[in-house]
């Protein structure tokens, strides 16, 4: 008995095929709607940064604002200090106390009384060379009536003196100076003015002739014309070099 073979007939299952094109579509679809924007919105992003902060050493360990405070000297009280901001640095080399919004001060005796008033538009101190530097619209007055007024002005807590080297003007009851130069003590009753002019009394002028003829003529000393001459010389008064100071850099 002859059984033929039957051919079961393939079905083609194309179904499935025609399917790939599209799931083929759609990915591509979907790479282009998110791959793609994340790309290019990337590549445009801006970066929102902030202004870069000062150096470590430039940052105030304290800040103090509306100061009204004194300050002694190895336990004496020497001066007042009004200032609309007080900034102190001890990071910096030299350490110091920043007065960048001005400064007033006050001044006192031995007694604790007022004796001379400074200010300034800016101000530094350096602890540790007991330094202060005064710049900008600089003004001393004592209660003498003396009047100092310059562009800049150092005072030494260590020589107790006031110093300039910058253009400088001084006004007494008696005189007026200017000058390129200028020292002065504390207490402004010595001070020495350099490269200067100004204006005199014409009596000191007189007086100072009249002692160098006395000491030429030797008049007012009837023994003066039996004595021998004076052959002392007196050397030039020569000021002092002056010393600069590392923090006035």
């Amino acid at each position: 008995m002859n059984h033929d073979k039957q051919t079961i007939p393939h079905i083609d299952r194309g179904g499935s095929n025609s399917y790939q094109p599209l799931n083929r579509v759609y990915l591509v679809g979907l790479f282009v709607c998110t791959i793609l924007p994340l790309f290019f919105s990337c590549s445009e992003a801006r970066e929102h940064t902030a202004d870069a902060i000062n150096p470590k050493d430039s940052v105030a360990m304290m800040t103090s604002y509306g100061v009204n405070t004194l300050i002694s000297d190895s336990g004496v009280i020497k001066y007042r200090i009004v200032t609309e901001q007080w900034d102190v640095n001890t990071t910096r080399q030299p350490s110091r106390w920043e007065f960048m919004k001005g400064i007033f001060f006050e001044q006192f005796d031995e007694k604790f009384q007022v004796q001379s008033y400074i200010q300034a538009d800016t101000a530094w101190y350096f602890d540790q060379q007991r330094l202060w530097k005064l710049r900008g619209r600089v003004s001393l007055r004592t209660t003498d009536g003396l009047i100092f007024t310059s562009e800049e002005l150092y005072w030494d807590g260590m020589t107790h003196e006031f110093y300039s080297n910058v253009y400088s003007r001084l006004v007494t009851p008696e005189r007026t100076l200017h000058g390129t130069y200028f020292r002065s003590n504390e207490s402004m009753t010595r001070y020495t003015v350099t490269n200067s002019k100004g204006s005199f009394i014409a009596e000191d002028m007189e007086d100072d002739q009249q002692e160098k003829d006395n000491a030429t003529t030797g008049s007012g000393n009837p023994s003066a014309a039996n004595q021998p001459a004076d052959t002392t010389t007196v050397a030039p008064t020569v000021r002092p070099a002056h010393k600069k100071h590392a923090a006035t850099k």
